[in-house]
């Protein structure tokens, strides 16, 4: 009995064994069915039924996606392996990259159903710009998660923290941020991470230093992320890391460790970051390396020798850094495919002859390098080669012979060199050649075109600012050319527009500056490109108007024009609402400004002056200020009262309106201008009194105010704080101004005392669009003597005070002796009482110095002869006495510098003194004089002269060197950017 319940029991066990078995086999059955349904019905949700391309290329991508089949056997569905009888398949990888897919994914879709998915990859589709759903952190099992170029936005969601069986997360290139949670938030519990790929991902924050302890991390991608602060050096040295690429973050800084052990790195990629410090020898233990890439960093010292250890290397780039001496023999890397050396502080030479070894080489970047010579013979070897630039040297010679061997070049830069000689014809065996760039040298001779129209994949042409003599034939068919994008024909003795761009339809940039081009321009210019068009530089020629004279210009892209220094005339051309600069200055254009232009929503530089136009300004331009940079309305014939609708957060910084016939007050919105540094309204007739709360802007450089109807005294009682601290030159002369100045008055003018000098360089305005960068220097006019002189640039050390031709009175302030950079001080023409300070001597660069026509008595202070700089002294027609200070500068004055004063003796007076035993005697003076000038720079060409009412200051000095130095201290950087690789490289001028 007990034998047989034992075995009734065990009967009874296997039947409910079998059920159970039974049931889960079913049930798991049933769950992959549910798997399959629901990745049919994430289908529909990613093909936009309504949309009929998008729907039919879906669904032809997704063809296997059929119920009728097990989901097993879909394109791009992985499921388990495991075949056991009872417990069936899960789906488990799902890769959708590059399916052309459109839709958008929410919180409802039933892909987050699918919970035993490890790697999941929806990359390179359009996802609709939709939000990673925080249903996310359902998928718990995934190791995989490639969400890359599939137009997600938004947060990403903290969920996917939770996702601790991460090994690789890729979001990168998506338009996402990663602010709350932050970038330590979301990995700090993905300790298993072997790749962190976020390039493109706004992150704003540091990069933790905890994932130097994540010991399996073999790539980090956190390109163009804006992470900031230093980044941890230790990280560079993970036992696994093979890839690094920190590029485009300017605000991260970092250095490299040194490295004590073999590295298994392969790719360093820190372009455009602020990385600092040497390069150091022990780079050469990452003997795995395959790219080094620094350009546009900080790093400085000499280029280590050990590079030549690192025979891996294909793709090497130092470019704009700091480096200096020579570069070392690189010889031994025969594996390069790219050098880039651009950009650096090398000693001045020739070209290393171990080039010509690299024989592998497709791209040479050598701009900028101080190199001297010929182009030598010995790259000749480097058969190879695709794309060469070498502009911004000293190269001198023709193009040599052997050049045009080189026949799968696609890319030449040549331009500002000091080549010379003709441009060969046989340009035209470059059949690949797409950009080609020789301007900026000294080529010569007559130059045909058709040899350059001739080559089919040519895009970019650059011809200018040689001296050339450009022959265009008119025989052309659209067929016969090639589609030019830029071209650039500046300076090349053009009398009329080229027949050829009659069939061009694709152009960017067209530069036609500076020719002989004259009358209208031709109305088929309106139609071509039209779509394209951006870039449009016609200044400097003779053009009077345009064919059929379109009020509105109709390129619906237009970025930047230039149509200035011609003989325009009628009414102004209103640019696209596209516009970011525009120029029609030095012309003979009448009428008022449109209010149309005020549509411009991106316009930051507008210059209009040298013109004939009239009518008062629309008051929407100060709307405008919210884009406008620099706004340049001088010498027409505008009046009324100035706009007064300066909005608060204007990103204006010079104003220039002088010139005209405005009146009234100057307008008290002004003070929104907190980016302003130079503000000129001389010669209206404007009627106010001192505008001291021009002081409270903290960037303000030159005030230029002459020749109003201001009046009044300037008060001093306003907090010193807020007075004028960046302030250089400022010109009142010629109103009405009256009063006493305050003794302490000039005590807040830090920018004129000594511990505030720094080097000289240009006063000018950044500006910027897609293909130019533009640095606008400060202009402005000087009288001289009665003449009326022009100065086109300023320079930082230009230092001066102008309140000639007013009714001030009183003493001369104390608080002058402070402006320890002051070059010019002119207080002519007031009401000055008391004594000539003896401490204007210790204002040891002045060069300009004038009293005259005041009131003033005593003598003329002994002390002035230690200023060993002193050019200009005029202190006629007062009531000074005494003897004259003899030595030094003071030789060199004559007699209009001292006549009105009869009480005065001594040379270069006819007046001889007598001689009295209370005569004060000279002091000692220093046997050199001391300049806070960069001596290094500035030669000493004095050129001061005149005195009276006007601003005359070392303007003249600066427009003099600008001549001679203008290639170290200013310059029109009108850049083509070509993108090469995974880098940005600057190609320099188009000339």
């Amino acid at each position: 009995m007990a034998t047989f319940k034992n075995h009734f029991k065990f009967l009874h066990t296997i039947s409910l064994l079998y059920v159970l078995v039974t049931v889960t086999r079913t049930d798991s059955s049933l769950n992959h069915k549910k798997e399959c349904s629901a990745l049919f019905q994430f289908k529909q949700t990613i093909i936009h039924q309504h949309d009929a391309s998008c729907a039919a290329h879906g669904s032809q991508m997704l063809h296997s996606w059929n119920n009728s089949f097990d989901c097993c056997s879909w394109e791009g569905v992985a499921c388990s392996h495991d075949h056991d009888q009872y417990y069936g398949h899960h789906v488990i990888g799902l890769d959708l990259s590059e399916r052309s897919l459109c839709g958008h994914i929410n919180s409802s879709s039933t892909l987050f159903s699918l919970v035993h998915l490890q790697r999941l990859n929806l990359s390179m589709n359009d996802l609709g710009e939709s939000e990673i759903p925080s249903e996310i952190a359902r998928l718990k099992q995934l190791r995989s998660l490639d969400l890359s170029y599939s137009w997600f936005s938004g947060q990403i969601p903290n969920e996917i923290s939770q996702l601790i069986q991460l090994s690789s997360l890729d979001l990168s290139g998506n338009s996402l941020k990663l602010h709350s949670p932050s970038l330590k938030d979301l990995v700090q519990n993905l300790t298993g991470l072997e790749e962190l790929h976020l390039s493109g991902v706004d992150i704003s924050s540091s990069v933790p230093h905890f994932l130097a302890n994540f010991s399996s991390l073999r790539s980090i991608k956190l390109r163009d992320c804006s992470v900031r602060n230093e980044f941890p050096a230790t990280i560079l040295e993970l036992p696994k890391l093979q890839v690094v690429n920190l590029a485009d973050n300017t605000d991260l800084t970092g250095s490299f460790p040194i490295f004590h052990n073999i590295s298994l790195l392969e790719e360093v990629i820190l372009d455009f970051t602020g990385f600092i410090g040497i390069v150091p020898e022990s780079l050469s233990h990452l003997n795995h390396l395959t790219v080094l890439s620094l350009t546009g960093c900080s790093f400085s010292g000499r280029i280590p020798r050990s590079l030549s250890n690192m025979t891996q290397l294909t793709y090497l780039g130092l470019g704009e850094n700091h480096f200096t001496g020579s570069v070392p023999s690189l010889a031994s890397l025969l594996k390069l495919d790219l050098l880039e050396l651009n950009g650096n502080r090398f000693e001045k030479g020739r070209f290393p002859n171990w080039l010509g070894k690299l024989t592998k080489l497709s791209e040479l970047y050598l701009s900028d390098m101080n190199i001297n010579g010929e182009i030598p013979l010995f790259l000749s070897n480097l058969t190879k080669l695709s794309e060469v630039g070498m502009p911004r040297n000293s190269l001198t010679g023709g193009i040599p012979s052997w050049l045009f061997n080189l026949t799968q070049l696609t890319f030449l830069n040549l331009q500002m060199n000091q080549l010379q000689g003709p441009i060969p014809n046989t340009f035209s065996n470059f059949k690949n050649l797409e950009y080609l760039n020789l301007g900026g040298n000294n080529f010569s001779g007559r130059v045909e075109l058709d040899m350059f129209l001739g080559l089919n994949k040519l895009q970019a042409l650059a011809l200018g600012y040689n001296m050339i003599s450009l022959v265009v034939t008119n025989n052309y068919t659209n067929t016969t050319l090639p589609e030019l994008h830029k071209l650039g024909l500046s300076s090349c003795n053009l009398k009329e527009f080229p027949a050829f761009l009659r069939f061009q339809n694709k152009m960017d940039t067209l530069l036609l500056d500076r020719n002989k081009i004259d009358g209208l321009v031709p109305v088929w210019i309106w139609n071509n490109s039209r779509e394209t068009l951006e870039f449009l530089e016609l200044a400097h020629n003779s053009i009077t108007g345009f064919d059929q004279h379109p009020h509105f210009l109709p390129w619906t892209n237009l970025e930047v024009i230039f149509i200035n220094d011609n003989q325009l005339r009628g009414q102004l051309p209103i640019p696209p609402k596209t516009t970011v600069m525009y120029s029609v200055s030095h012309n003979n254009l009448t009428g008022e400004i449109p209010a149309s232009i005020c549509e411009l929503k991106y316009l930051q530089l507008l210059d209009l002056s040298f013109n004939n136009m009239s009518g008062t300004l629309p008051s929407c331009l100060g709307i405008l200020s919210n884009s406008l940079i620099a706004l340049y309305l001088k010498r027409n014939n505008f009046h009324g009262k100035m706009m007064n609708a300066f909005m608060s957060g204007s990103l204006l910084n010079h104003l220039d309106l002088s010139e005209n016939r405005f009146i009234g007050q100057l307008p008290r919105s002004l003070m929104n201008c907190t980016h302003l540094e130079f503000l000129s309204l001389e010669d209206n007739s404007f009627h106010d009194v001192f505008p001291s709360w021009l002081g409270t802007l903290p960037r303000l450089q030159v005030l230029v105010l002459r020749s109003n109807k201001l009046h009044g005294p300037i008060d001093g009682s306003t907090a010193a704080s807020s007075r004028f601290p960046m302030l250089r030159i400022i010109d009142l002369s010629n109103n009405r101004f009256s009063g006493q100045l305050d003794q302490n008055y000039f005590q807040t003018w830090h920018a004129m005392s000594s511990g505030n000098l720094g080097i000289s360089s240009v006063m000018e305005t950044n500006i910027s669009s897609k293909h130019v960068k533009l640095d606008w220097a400060y202009s402005m006019t000087l009288t001289h003597k009665g003449v009326r002189i022009d100065y086109d640039l300023i320079l930082t050390i230009d230092m001066s005070i102008d309140l000639s031709c007013n009714h001030f009175e009183g003493e001369i302030p104390q608080s002058l002796q402070h402006l320890r950079g002051l070059q010019s001080l002119n207080l002519s023409n007031n009401h000055f009482t008391g004594r000539v300070l003896p401490s204007l001597g210790h204002l040891k660069n002045l060069e300009a110095l004038d009293l005259s026509r005041n009131h003033l008595s005593g003598e003329i202070p002994q002390q002035l002869v230690q200023l060993g700089f002193l050019s200009i002294f005029n202190v006629s027609f007062n009531r000074l006495q005494g003897r004259i200070p003899q030595g030094k500068q003071f030789d060199t004055f004559d007699n209009n510098s001292y006549i009105g004063n009869p009480r005065l003796c001594g040379r270069p007076l006819s007046k001889e003194c007598q001689d009295h035993p209370n005569v004060s005697r000279l002091p000692p003076t220093s046997s050199v004089s001391e300049s806070l000038f960069p001596t290094e720079t500035i030669d000493w060409i004095i050129v001061f002269s005149g005195v009276g009412s006007g601003l005359v200051i070392g303007i003249a000095i600066g427009n003099n060197l600008h001549t001679r130095y203008s290639h170290q201290i200013t310059k029109r950087k009108d850049r083509w950017v070509r993108p090469l690789r995974n880098t940005r490289r600057n190609q320099g001028i188009m000339a």
